[in-house]
């Protein structure tokens, strides 16, 4: 709805675009409080717009620390949920509005570090259309994991969100439990700091990590157990509770899919909604994707949900 204001009612003639949770209005922008305020709303949905990929990515680190750190999911012998050239394709949507796209890929051909062959694995997140108004996300997580041990020898993330800027890589030296992570400039040319860090043994990254749980066995999952675990992402200590809430079957853009059910307890923050905002819905077969992840939000929630999935190892 278009609403045309006056001189008189003390309106400038710049237009603005607000976005609520069930129609676009078009104002002109004034010093009225209300119009302060609508200026907040738009503040909070740009910072919903620059922590999608934040948040998705985040809930598939948290659901890979639950099972990976108790005695409910036991690791296979040898990985056969995934394989060279997948690539699974998401929309992130908020309300009625598309956000953007995600992509998970595996590259199809091997990379060598340390002269073992290795999966290069990269998460992909944009915004896409009106979304791009409250704020631009373009972001890169990889990682690049060994086929053997299916632990990570090198982890990276290229951030791109409105005018911020991260380019980071980390080196894991898993025989000796340690890591280097290089900072470099907005420009990915120069390092403008390196550190090092201890490890527990066999570590994964936010990105190997998700990969590694697709192999493990998750039939002995039950309902409503929960554990309490320390988890370290981003150089902070988390400490966690999560439950597996079952299973249900669900209508994706694959068809009906019968997948498990997780919800992580997320840490106290202005952006989430309830104890358990989160959901990871994950395809209960062999391939073990994942197809939908919902998270309540201060205002409304977050989807994404699957668009298309090709290269599987398991069809």
């Amino acid at each position: 709805m278009v609403v045309k204001l006056t001189k008189d009612e003390g309106i400038t003639k710049m237009a603005r675009a607000i976005v609520s949770m069930c129609q676009i209005r078009i104002f002109n922008q004034s010093n009225d409080s209300f119009f302060r305020n609508t200026f907040r709303i738009d503040e909070k949905l740009s910072g919903i717009v620059r922590l999608q990929m934040k948040t998705t990515f985040t809930g598939l680190f948290l659901l890979f620390l639950f099972i990976s750190s108790s005695s409910f999911g036991q690791s296979t012998e040898k990985n056969s949920a995934f394989t060279f050239g997948e690539e699974l394709q998401f929309d992130v949507s908020y309300g009625w509005l598309n956000l953007a796209e995600a992509k998970l890929q595996i590259n199809r051909r091997v990379v060598t570090e340390n002269s073992r062959p290795h999966y290069k694995i990269d998460a992909f997140g944009k915004t896409k259309g009106a979304a791009t108004i409250f704020g631009r996300v373009n972001d890169n997580w990889g990682t690049h994991m060994d086929t053997g041990t299916l632990l990570p020898s090198v982890s990276y993330r290229y951030i791109e969100e409105g005018k911020y800027r991260k380019n980071e890589k980390v080196y894991f030296d898993q025989k000796n439990q340690k890591a280097i992570m290089e900072l470099y400039d907005r420009d990915n040319r120069t390092l403008k700091e390196s550190k090092e860090y201890k490890l527990p043994s066999q570590v994964q990254d936010l990105v190997s990590g998700f990969y590694y749980l697709r192999t493990m066995d998750l039939t002995n999952l039950k309902k409503g157990q929960a554990i309490l675990i320390t988890g370290f992402f981003d150089k902070e200590i988390y400490n966690l509770k999560l439950i597996f809430e079952g299973t249900e079957r669900i209508e994706t853009s694959l068809g009906l899919k019968d997948t498990y059910i997780f919800s992580p307890l997320m840490p106290q923050n202005k952006l989430f909604r309830g104890d358990y905002p989160v959901k990871v819905w994950v395809t209960k077969d062999q391939n073990k994707i994942p197809v939908k992840i919902k998270a309540n939000l201060f205002i409304g929630s977050l989807n994404m949900d699957i668009s298309s999935a090709k290269g599987l190892r398991n069809n």
